[in-house]
Parts: structure tokens; C-alpha cells; sequence
């Protein structure tokens, strides 16, 4: 008889060993993972969203004396009330998650006319959408079976494409492998937390013991030698029948999964562009918020304003502009020493000052005043020291 196949057989009459091993088929993911589906990259999107959603959207024109803002109804409609069903924060950001994630990287908003005038801008679902007859200067928009010319509609594109560069192609091409690693790594986790093969306790039994041979028996045996009536109470068993063993079972850390986690998620944050704090990676930095606030926020809200600008105004010398300043990290000290000087200078009056600090309007800070007693910017000039007075 072979020498393996005897060696199994004596173990079997003999004796039988309790073991622990995983099931690793538990521990792999299957199936594509799309980007929308990787919570650290919904993330990290929402975090622009949102941001760019709660800036004031405002109509500049250009004048000789430098651009003012303009107030009538247009820019009421853009800023204030766009949609009939959707505030204008939540209309906002459900074009700047098209553009980054769901369209990747193309939103469309239809402007929809009432006799001549615009009644409310629609975000355009991008399943619902496809380009046609493209070529490298021209295309048409499909949206649910109706052609339209780009000019007919708001064409907001992020990361163009090499081939069609009025076509964005979002962060597909970049962040795929990294969804697909941090979704099995969340897999391996929730396998691996589950499992059942983790004991802490190897038990070697005789296998030759009547006991064993049944469910019930191998139960009554637990009972009589394992079990104890009080907590920490020794465990009293035969020699020979029984012997066990202690061991440490893996851990995640042993996995080593928590590194590389980490720095997927710093990949996703590079990808992105946000701040790896907003994912959970490092402590917060005003320096790196504020970096990132006047680079990707303020370039994609450019892409908004000149998309904007493009297909709603006819007037050349107006355009639209986010408010950014109300995104920066300024703690209430820098802001009060900061405008509080350009007060004393005559740069700005009281109620620009106040309307910085929060406080409400207050009648005469409307004038610019200087330093000198805080008098009027124009009456400066007349001060009696001025004239060979005292």
C-alpha cells in the first residue's frame, strides 16, 4: 500500500484535529465596480459639489470704472430660483456631480423658454444623453431622442478628451483600478470580520472515542471537559482524550489592509484634487484647504461661469462670477485685522466691514473715512494743519 494513503488511514482510525483555515473565495469581490458605487470617490466629488453649490452666483458687467455687479431678474433666476422643484444649492450641485461623476464628465443644463423669456434651467439626466456626428470641430447633443446644437444648450465638459475636445471625459480613465482596489479592500474586511474560521481555541481529540462519532456526542463532550460554571474557572481534562491549544488569530492589521487603504485613499484625493483630510487621511491644514479652494475649486467654478456665460448672455460686456472669498479659511481675527486696515485707509466703509464680520447694516458707515479723527475721505484736505492753521 502507498505510503501516504496508510499514513491517512491510521490517522483516521486514530485520531481527528479541529483546524481553522478561511474561506478565501469569501474574500474576493466580483463584478466591475463603477465609480458612483465607491463611496471615498462620491466622497471627494460631493466635497466640490457642495462647495461650488454655496457660492453666490453673480451678473458683472464691464464699465469704465471697473466691473459692477448687476441686479434684475436674469441674475435673479440664475442665482436664486433656477428650477421650479429645486433650490438653487441642490440644482447647483446636481450639475457639478454630473460633470464629475455621473456624466462623466459632461453635464448638460436645457434652458427651457416661456414667450421669449427663460423660465428655468434643467439639468439634463446624463443617461439620457449621448453626442452624435462628431467630428474634430462639430457635434450634435442627443437628449432622449431630440437633436440639439451645442449652442442650444449649456455643454459643461471636465477633462477633455484628446480626440473630441469639446467632450470631457471625467475621472473614468484615472480612478478606475483604485475603485476597483478600494472596493476589495471593503470586501476583504466585511469577509474577513464575519468569518467563522477564526477560533481562538484548537482542540485535539481521541478519535477513537465513542463520543466523537456524532453532533450530540462531540456537544456532550464540550459540555463535560470545556465548559465552566463560573468565568475564568479552570477547565479539568482527562490526559490523553483531550489537549488544546491556544492561538492568535489574524487580524486586520496582520492583512496589512489598513496601509493600503490609506493610500488608495490619498490616490483618490490626488485624482480628485481635494485635500486628503476629506477623506480621513492626515489632519487638517488651513494652508492646503485654502490651496485647494483657489485650484480645482476655482478652476471647475470657472468652467460653470464661462459655460454660463456663453450660452445665457448676449451682452459681451456682461458675465457671470462665483463668489469665492466666502470659501477660504479665515479664522474672525484675520478677517477684522485685514478689512480694519483698508477702513482706517479709506478703502472700504464701515458696512463693507460689518458685512464681512456677519453684522447686520448700520446707517452712516456708508462714507469712506481716514484715519485722521475718522473723517470723510473728502474733506481730508481741509484740515486747518493743512492751511498753516494749528
Amino acid at each position: 500500500m502507498n505510503k501516504t494513503k496508510q499514513l491517512s488511514k491510521t490517522m483516521e482510525k486514530r485520531g481527528a484535529v479541529i483546524v481553522s483555515s478561511a474561506q478565501f473565495a469569501e474574500f474576493i469581490a466580483s463584478g466591475y465596480v463603477t465609480l458612483d458605487k465607491c463611496p471615498e470617490i462620491v466622497t471627494a466629488c460631493h466635497e466640490i459639489a457642495n462647495l461650488i453649490a454655496s457660492m453666490t452666483i453673480r451678473l458683472m458687467s464691464n464699465t469704465e470704472n471697473g466691473d459692477i455687479r448687476i441686479e434684475n431678474e436674469l441674475s435673479r433666476k440664475v442665482d436664486i430660483y433656477p428650477h421650479r422643484y429645486m433650490t438653487r444649492h441642490v440644482w447647483m450641485e446636481a450639475i457639478i456631480m454630473n460633470l464629475l461623476l455621473y456624466g462623466k464628465g459632461n453635464s448638460i443644463v436645457l434652458p427651457v423658454t416661456r414667450d421669449g423669456l427663460l423660465d428655468e434651467l434643467l439639468p439634463v439626466d446624463p443617461s439620457s444623453v449621448s453626442f452624435i456626428n462628431k467630428t474634430n470641430d462639430s457635434y450634435k447633443i442627443m437628449i432622449n431622442g431630440q437633436i440639439f446644437d451645442p449652442s442650444e444648450v449649456i455643454h459643461l465638459a471636465y477633462n477633455p478628451d484628446p480626440h473630441y475636445p469639446y467632450q470631457g471625459r471625467g475621472l473614468t480613465v484615472y480612478a478606475r483600478d483604485i475603485a476597483e482596489n478600494l472596493k476589495q479592500a471593503s470586501a476583504t474586511t466585511k469577509a474577513f470580520m464575519s468569518s467563522k474560521y477564526m477560533p481562538s481555541v484548537v482542540v485535539k481529540v481521541d478519535g477513537l472515542t465513542d463520543e466523537f462519532a456524532s453532533e450530540e456526542g462531540r456537544r456532550r463532550l464540550t459540555k463535560q471537559y470545556l465548559e465552566t460554571s463560573q468565568a475564568g474557572e479552570p477547565w479539568m481534562i482527562p490526559a490523553g482524550l483531550l489537549e488544546v491549544e491556544q492561538i492568535k488569530p489574524l487580524s486586520i492589521a496582520d492583512l496589512a489592509i489598513d496601509k493600503t487603504v490609506e493610500l488608495d485613499k490619498k490616490t483618490v484625493a490626488s485624482i480628485v484634487g481635494v485635500p486628503g483630510f476629506v477623506l480621513g487621511v492626515g489632519s487638517y491644514n488651513a494652508d492646503e484647504w485654502n490651496h485647494f479652494i483657489n485650484d480645482k475649486v476655482h478652476g471647475i467654478a470657472q468652467l460653470v461661469e464661462q459655460a454660463f456665460t456663453k450660452t445665457l448672455l448676449i451682452n459681451p460686456k456682461w458675465y457671470f462670477e462665483f463668489s469665492m472669498h466666502s470659501l477660504h479659511a479665515y479664522n474672525l481675527k484675520d478677517t477684522a485685522d485685514v478689512f480694519g486696515n483698508l477702513y482706517t485707509k479709506g478703502l472700504v466703509t464701515g458696512n463693507e466691514v460689518r458685512a464681512r464680520l456677519s453684522l447686520p447694516y448700520k446707517d452712516g458707515l456708508d462714507e469712506l473715512m481716514l484715519l485722521e479723527n475718522y473723517i470723510p475721505l473728502a474733506q481730508s484736505g481741509d484740515q486747518a494743519k493743512l492751511n498753516g492753521g494749528n
